[in-house]
Formats: structure tokens, C-alpha cells, sequence
């Protein structure tokens, strides 16, 4: 994530004035009125800054897209309307999670207990520092967003020569996965062949990191529990697999094989060969740490 235009200066809070709201959310009955003023602030911000599109960034998904944000991707240029479904379903505590940015005008990002932040430029304050809510509180101080800090990015890209590798060995058992988006839901998982691994290059996600994992071990033991690992279901099928992530591990395997996933693949052997998905015109724009670190 880079840092936006040193215009953006001004970081505006909006939280709920509620104590309640603030502890049960959409659960409490005064959050209607609430997510009213919140809508309103977000559209003013949207309007006043010039953001007819926004760029989704820094995605967090925990539970299943619903159906409205089927597409959600890093790099995805949402609407305004869009933009403030996300910003209220990230303060009612749903999700997904993430970053909306217009570059150089405005950002919105998730708080806690209800908040929102809004980054914007002095004068986009100026205009919105008039609002007046009975159900909201506005907190205004001078602020930039911090830039996204990754220590050991991965640098390769997914592109054509990734690919022809990926082929090259794929006659033996090879499992490719996908981290579009951090969070249980963030990830998918394939299992490639010379007549498929084309067909699984054209489904990733652009900005997503890709993980290859050739002749994999997957017999499940009581030692993989202690670190984050993945669990499939045998046999692996070609294709996209049934599978759930543990990236805390588990207490016993029983928590893992009684619900059918009776293969295990440890995290820390994600990091050995690893790309990011371009875009387009491919640059690999997506940043991600080396996983397994």
C-alpha cells in the first residue's frame, strides 16, 4: 500500500455516541440511527472528494462474500454506493474488511466498536467539519495513513515463465493455492495437471499470491497441530479442492479428520516457491510476505 498524497492530511473518526451501539452494534436499537448519519458522512466525503470510484485494498474476509460482493478482489474499483455498503458492514462488525482509497482525496478504513476513519484533504474537511449528528461523534485531527509495511515481500510474478514451471512439473502431484484475501474465506486451492494448469492461471485473482507445493506431504501429525496448516479432504480430485485453514493450528487431529479433512499441509513450506498475480498490464502490484516465515 503507498502512502497517498501528502494533500490527504486530515483523519476524521466517526464513531457511535451510544455506548450501547458501541458494544452490540447492528444489535442495538439505536444503530439504525447511527448508520444513518454514518451514510451520510460517507456520501458527503465520496461527493466532496471527487471519488466516483474507489480501489479496494489491504482485504480481510473471515466468512463467505454475500452474493452483492461476489467480485470483491484487491485492485477492484468499486462505486460510491458500494464503498458505503462496505464501510457500514465493516462498522457493523460483518465484513469484509478493508481499505477504499481514491488516490490523493480520500480513504476509508475500519476502527473498533462502530468507528470509522475517513483520510481526506484539508478542504474536504473544512466542508464536513459542519456536520452535526445526535447519533454520531466526529473526531477530526491531523493525520496521513500509514503506509503498509511489509518486511519480506514476495517479489516474483505469476507470469508467463511462472506458469510454464508450474507445468513442467506438474506430472507430479502439485498443489497450487491462492491467497486472495487474508482470512479463513481468502484463499482457494487447486490441484494441477499438464492439461489444467493453464485453465488455473486464468481463474486467480490479479494482486493475488500464489503458492506451488510440488510432491506435497500431507499425512496428518500431531506435530503439524502447533502451526498454521490446511487440511483437504482425500482424494485430492484435478481442480479446485475442498479444504479449511488452521492458521492457529489446532488441539487434536480429531478437530480436523472428524469433519472429513484427513490431509494436512503445513504452512511453513508455503514460502518455498511463491509469485504475485499481475495485473493487466503486468505489474505485479499486490504485496504480500513470504508466508511460513
Amino acid at each position: 500500500m503507498t502512502r497517498l498524497a501528502g494533500e490527504v492530511s486530515k483523519e476524521l473518526i466517526i464513531s457511535p455516541r451510544s455506548e450501547r451501539v458501541r458494544t452490540q452494534l447492528d444489535e442495538a436499537a439505536a444503530w439504525s440511527a447511527y448508520a444513518a448519519e454514518l451514510r451520510e458522512v460517507l456520501e458527503a466525503a465520496m461527493a466532496k472528494s471527487g471519488a466516483d470510484l474507489l480501489e479496494v485494498g489491504g482485504l480481510l474476509v473471515s466468512e463467505p462474500l454475500p452474493e452483492e460482493h461476489r467480485a470483491l478482489r484487491n485492485g477492484a474499483q468499486v462505486r460510491p454506493p458500494q464503498a458505503t455498503a462496505l464501510a457500514l458492514g465493516m462498522a457493523a462488525g460483518h465484513g469484509p474488511y478493508g481499505q477504499l482509497t481514491a488516490s490523493g482525496r480520500l480513504r476509508i478504513e475500519p476502527g473498533w466498536d462502530g468507528a470509522v476513519h475517513l483520510y481526506t484533504t484539508p478542504a474536504v474537511a473544512a466542508d464536513l467539519a459542519a456536520f452535526r449528528g445526535g447519533s454520531a461523534t466526529l473526531l477530526w485531527r491531523a493525520a496521513a495513513p500509514e503506509p503498509e509495511e511489509v518486511s519480506d515481500p514476495v517479489d516474483a510474478v505469476a507470469d508467463a515463465a511462472f506458469w510454464a514451471k508450474v507445468a513442467d512439473v506438474s506430472e507430479r502431484p502439485t498443489l497450487v493455492g491462492e491467497r486472495w484475501a487474508h482470512g479463513a474465506h481468502g484463499c482457494r486451492w487447486f490441484r494441477v495437471t499438464p492439461e489444467n494448469t493453464a485453465e488455473v492461471a486464468r481463474a486467480l485473482r490479479p494482486r493475488s499470491l500464489v503458492c506451488v507445493v510440488t510432491d506435497p506431504e500431507l499425512h496428518p501429525r500431531a506435530e503439524l497441530l502447533h502451526d498454521g496448516f490446511t487440511a483437504f479432504v482425500a482424494p485430492l480430485p484435478h481442480g479446485e479442492l475442498a479444504h479449511r485453514d488452521y492458521p492457529g493450528g489446532a488441539d487434536a487431529l480429531s478437530e480436523v479428520t472428524d469433519d472429513g479433512f484427513s490431509l494436512l499441509l503445513a504452512d511453513a513450506v508455503l514460502g518455498d516457491w511463491c509469485a504475485v498475480v499481475p495485473d493487466a498490464d503486468g505489474v505485479a502490484r499486490g504485496q504480500w510476505e513470504t508466508p511460513g516465515e
